[in-house]
C-alpha cells in the first residue's frame, strides 16, 4: 500500500489535527471536506457543522499544512441514506441515530470508495477511537479512544473488516486537551473552535419541525393512552415525543407518567409509570460483529444502549445471522427502537446492532 490518505476535514479542530499528525508521521494526506446538505435542507445554527464557514476553516488548515484540498458533494446520498432514514424511523415510532448512518453509508463507505478510486490507501477521520490488527484472531479490532470522555467507538460499531483495514484514527491515543494544544501551537484557525453539537442538520433540536418541513405536511393530534388503552388526553403529533419523556406532555395527572411507546400505526402515545420503562432484555437486528465472525455461544460483555450511557454487564447470544439477544444483569431504562446497542469486551468493541 502507498501512504496516501484521504482525510475527512469537517472544519473542526479534531480533523485538522488528524491531518497534521498524518503529515508529521510520513503519510501523504489529502484534505477533503464533504458537503452533506444544502442550507435549505437543514436548520443552520451556531453549533452545527458542514456550513460554508466550516469548509473555509478546513481549507485554511489544509493550505497551512501545504496539502491538497477538495470538496466532495455527497448531498444526494446524505439526503437519501441519512435524512431519509431519520425521517422514516422517527415517523415510524423509533428513535434514529443519524451519526451512525452517516458513518455507515458516507464517511466509511462512499468516501472510502472515492479514496480508493483516486489511489489512496486509507481514509482518516478525527474520531476518538483506535483500530489495530490482532494476529491471534486474524481480525482487525476497534478499540475505545484513550480519552474516555471523548470516546466515539459507539458510533463506529458498524465498521467492517475491510473498512477497518483502510481506516486511520490519528487521535485515538490522545486526549482532547492535547489535541487543542497541538492546534494552538501550530496556529490553526479552528484551535479554539466550539464543538459541534446535536444532529448536524437539526441543530436547534426541533425534530418535529424539521420532519414536517421536509415532508411538507403536519402530523395530526391523537390520544395519550395508558397501558390498558384508556384515553388520558390528546397529544400534538406523535413525532413530538420521545421514549422516557415526562415533561412537556401538557397533561394534568395525579402521578408522573412517562412515554413508554409511540404507536405510529394507531397514532397513539402510550404512557406509564417510570418503573415500566425498565427492562432487562432486548433484541437487535442488522448486527455487525468486529471481534469475531460470529458468536457460537452466549458470552459475557458490557453493553450500552445510548452514546452517553455507562456500560452495563450483560449476556449476549446470537440468534441468527443478523440478530442477537442481549440480557442485562440489571434492568435498564428506556430501550428505544432504532437506537444502537453496542457490546464491549474491556476496551474492544465486540459489535453492535439496531434495537428492535
Amino acid at each position: 500500500m502507498n501512504k496516501k490518505v484521504m482525510v475527512g476535514m469537517s472544519g473542526g479542530v479534531d480533523s485538522a489535527v488528524s491531518a497534521f499528525l498524518l503529515l508529521k508521521n510520513g503519510f501523504e494526506p489529502t484534505g477533503v471536506n464533504c458537503r452533506f446538505f444544502d442550507n435549505d435542507d437543514a436548520f443552520i445554527a451556531e453549533k452545527t457543522c458542514c456550513s460554508l464557514e466550516d469548509s473555509q476553516d478546513a481549507r485554511s488548515v489544509a493550505y497551512k499544512l501545504g496539502i491538497p484540498f477538495y470538496v466532495f458533494n455527497f448531498t444526494e446520498d446524505f439526503r437519501k441514506k441519512v435524512i431519509g432514514n431519520f425521517i422514516e424511523v422517527y415517523t415510524g415510532g423509533g428513535t434514529p441515530n443519524p451519526c451512525i448512518e452517516c458513518n455507515r453509508y458516507l464517511k466509511f463507505d462512499k468516501l472510502l470508495k472515492r479514496a480508493l478510486e483516486l489511489e489512496h490507501s486509507f481514509v482518516a477521520t478525527g474520531h476518538y477511537a483506535r483500530n489495530e490488527f490482532d494476529k491471534a484472531s486474524g481480525r482487525y479490532l476497534l478499540r475505545k479512544g484513550v480519552d474516555e470522555t471523548k470516546d466515539q467507538s459507539y458510533v463506529l460499531y458498524m465498521l467492517t473488516q475491510f473498512q477497518l483495514e483502510h481506516t486511520l484514527f490519528p487521535l485515538g491515543g490522545l486526549r482532547k486537551t492535547e489535541v487543542r494544544k497541538i492546534a494552538q501551537e501550530n496556529g490553526f484557525v479552528n484551535a479554539k473552535k466550539h464543538e459541534s453539537q446535536d444532529i448536524c442538520f437539526v441543530p436547534d433540536g426541533d425534530y418535529a419541525a424539521f420532519i414536517e418541513k421536509s415532508l411538507d405536511r403536519t402530523f395530526p393530534s391523537g390520544s395519550f393512552v395508558d397501558r390498558e388503552g384508556n384515553v388520558l388526553g390528546t397529544h400534538k403529533g406523535i413525532i413530538r415525543y420521545t421514549i422516557g419523556q415526562r415533561r412537556g406532555l401538557g397533561l394534568s395527572l395525579k402521578a408522573p407518567l412517562y412515554v413508554l411507546e409511540k404507536d405510529a400505526e394507531n397514532n397513539r402515545v402510550v404512557l406509564a409509570p417510570e418503573e415500566y420503562l425498565f427492562s432487562k432484555g432486548l433484541f437487535a437486528k442488522n448486527i455487525n460483529l468486529i471481534a469475531a465472525e460470529k458468536l457460537d455461544k452466549p458470552i459475557r460483555v458490557k453493553a450500552k444502549v445510548r452514546y452517553k450511557q455507562a456500560e452495563q454487564w450483560a449476556t449476549v447470544e446470537q440468534v441468527s445471522q443478523s440478530r442477537f439477544h442481549v440480557e442485562f444483569d440489571f434492568p435498564q431504562r428506556a430501550f428505544a427502537k432504532g437506537q444502537a446497542v453496542v457490546l464491549y469486551d474491556g476496551d474492544v468493541v465486540v459489535g453492535g446492532g439496531t434495537i428492535e
